[in-house]
């Protein structure tokens, strides 16, 4: 029975690490203890408003999936971060690098935007385990003290990003909690 279980969690290992997906490209401008400042470029991403998790992750998977206007199937990039905008919680899927306003499919779904994020300083505080809310919460809130604490100005509404699909053991997902900020750095 041991063997067989070994068997079984090196497999997911395995598994979980085999998928590589292009993931966003930043610098690390400083580091503590707690988090990371990063500076992003502009991204080019797909948005919809979260209605239920599942339907609004399925609306993104889909375009990407080939339903889109150009039938045109689109690499998972990562991570894919949910956000509140103007009172909703707005769910996004970033676009490979190849991607920009003028060569993006045009969504066959009235419910998914293409948007460009304005690149600029971003903390991060990284951690594992679920993506639940209770977990985002706990983090979101450890990283904004320590930005208050730092006196860091905070531009955005807290931003969940998560890295890994849901076969991935708990101990091994890559999930943040991230706040745009003002930096002299």
């Amino acid at each position: 029975m041991k063997k067989i279980l070994s068997i079984i969690f090196l497999s997911l290992i395995i598994a979980s690490n085999v998928m590589a997906y292009e993931e966003t490209n930043y610098e690390i401008v400083k580091t503590n203890k707690i988090y990371e400042i990063r500076k992003y470029s502009d991204r080019l991403a797909i948005e919809t408003t979260i209605s239920d998790q599942g339907n609004s992750f399925r609306k993104l998977f889909n375009y990407i999936s080939g339903n889109n206007e150009s039938n045109e199937e689109i690499k998972m990039t990562t991570p894919v971060t949910q956000i509140e905008k103007k009172g909703n919680m707005t769910m996004q899927f970033y676009l490979p690098l190849k991607f920009n306003k003028d060569n993006a499919p045009r969504p066959s779904n009235s419910d998914i935007k293409i948007l460009n994020i304005k690149g600029g300083y971003y903390a991060v505080i990284t951690y594992s385990g679920r993506a639940s809310d209770k977990n985002f919460i706990k983090h979101k809130n450890i990283l904004e003290n320590e930005l208050k604490k730092d006196d860091v100005s905070i531009l955005s509404a807290p931003i969940k990003a998560t890295y890994n699909g849901p076969f991935t053991l708990p101990l091994l997902r890559r999930n943040e909690a991230m706040f745009k900020v003002n930096t002299t750095t």
